[in-house]
């Protein structure tokens, strides 16, 4: 009898590993898509990030000052209907409640994370591809600024999930995203709304660093409205080159 309890326990041992074995191989795209229902995940946040749930914000602490917020993690909800992504929910610290059904991956790798967020934003409906884009951004120990400019770039996604990856792109690349924004602004042939919002995130860099792209775009584009944009933001920045355009163009 003893051999049989050996050999179950060895049988119950092998099954228990094999099944490991198969959830490893799964990705995690392939372990967050369910046909209908609520896969849930968590992943490290960058240190300056702290929330209190859906209320997310950049630390801004100082030598003698700490906001009370929590610095991580982050947690996804993404809500599936027939195989499709309907929704997705954003949250920074706090605990999961218990909820019947839902699929909870765990603490996932932060890069992992915010690779499949950015994998989704490509290809979902209007609908939910934005609201992919930030939290990527907050990943840990990752730079999204170069998988933001393919998808500023890709009219093959929703237009309000570009105009999204684009105002991110000035945020979490600052200067080095001056050039990029530019293109986007200036491209004969690029969409109006996503131009339109690389003109605010230009207008958006520290340091005035945007406002040579913008007065480049004030002067030439062939678009008004988006010249009317551009010159719009130069007003706000109170930069003298600013001024010096609108000097010269009351001149004429």
């Amino acid at each position: 009898m003893r051999w049989r309890q050996a050999l179950g326990q060895a049988m119950a041992v092998m099954a228990a590993l094999a099944a490991s074995s198969t959830l490893a191989a799964q990705s995690l795209a392939e372990r967050a898509q369910v046909r209908n229902g609520e896969v849930r995940f968590s992943y490290a946040t960058r240190p300056e990030v702290c929330g209190s749930g859906s209320n997310i914000h950049i630390s801004r602490s100082t030598d003698d000052w700490e906001s009370d917020c929590e610095h991580g993690p982050a947690r996804i909800v993404l809500e599936w209907r027939d195989g499709n992504l309907v929704d997705v929910d954003t949250y920074v610290g706090g605990r999961w409640r218990a909820a019947s059904g839902a699929v909870d991956l765990g603490m996932v790798s932060a890069p992992a994370a915010a690779d499949l967020l950015l994998d989704l934003a490509e290809r979902v409906s209007e609908g939910a591809g934005d609201d992919l884009v930030f939290p990527a951004t907050i990943a840990d120990s990752t730079e999204v600024w170069p998988r933001l400019i393919t998808l500023a770039r890709n009219d093959n996604v929703a237009t309000k999930t570009r105009k999204s990856a684009v105002f991110w792109l000035g945020q979490a690349a600052g200067d080095r995203a001056v050039e990029e924004l530019g293109e986007l602004a200036s491209e004969e042939n690029e969409d109006r709304d996503v131009q339109e919002s690389a003109v605010f995130a230009l207008s958006q860099l520290d340091h005035d660093a945007g406002v040579p792209k913008l007065i480049e775009v004030a002067r030439s584009h062939r678009d008004a409205k988006v010249r009317k944009s551009a010159m719009f933001w130069l007003g706000q920045s109170n930069d003298p080159r600013a001024i010096a355009l609108f000097e010269e163009i009351l001149r004429r």
